[in-house]
């Protein structure tokens, strides 16, 4: 298949690191090419119970490695007896990314993640890029083709000491400014929290059906 025809999650991704917790976000559209392939894509989700990740890139591989990521930290926790830290979940998932893209090189750009979770060291969040280079955050990030725009909406609103009730609003803020210009970015986004009781979806909007808020 031409690259311009595979299906990519095209995207704007958030993640802000709160005091009481983090707030992870995206948008729902997938893209072929210049066709809108799906508008309801679920691009933000928990992998266990405490992590939660964001997804940008193509379809096909951010589908195969969300699969690996969930099956190695139930494979991991069995082992240990433990549950799995977010850094090593973040560690595990940068090098199948890795390992992925050295794998398939001929399609460039495979897939970037957002890591976010809560573990005995507290809150944690991470960075993946799509080369498998792991960047702690400490503040916020964005991914994906809109993130120019959400970064210009995190960089002059974020505080150093917001909550997860004001991150919600900046998240969803940062998604909604970036849809209006990244042509890859739309129809809608879903948020996800994260505390100390684990992942749970907040807020689901489609713009031509409202489904949570």
């Amino acid at each position: 298949m031409d690259e311009k025809n595979l299906k990519k999650t095209g995207t704007t991704t958030v993640c802000i690191y709160c005091k009481d917790g983090i707030i992870m976000a995206a948008d729902k559209r997938a893209t072929a090419g210049h066709f809108i392939a799906n508008k309801k894509v679920e691009k933000v989700f928990p992998i266990s119970k405490n992590i939660a990740i964001t997804i940008a890139g193509l379809v096909s591989d951010a589908q195969l490695l969300t699969k690996y990521i969930k099956a190695e930290i139930k494979l991991r926790e069995v082992k240990t007896g433990r549950q799995i830290t977010v850094k090593e979940t973040a560690n595990l998932l940068a090098s199948m990314s890795y390992s992925n893209i050295r794998n398939f090189s001929a399609v460039p750009g495979i897939v970037g993640f957002l890591v976010g979770g809560y573990d005995v060291d507290g809150f944690a969040s991470y960075e993946i890029g799509v080369d498998g280079s792991l960047t702690e955050i400490d503040e916020y990030a964005s991914d994906g083709s809109g993130s120019l725009f959400a970064y210009a909406v995190l960089e002059d609103k974020y505080k150093k000491d917001i909550t997860t009730v004001d991150a919600e609003k900046l998240a969803i803020n940062a998604l909604e400014i970036a849809q209006k210009r990244d042509s890859a970015s739309g129809n809608g986004y879903d948020v996800v929290k994260i505390t100390e009781k684990g992942v749970e979806k907040i807020a689901s909007y489609q713009y031509d059906a409202k489904l949570l808020h």
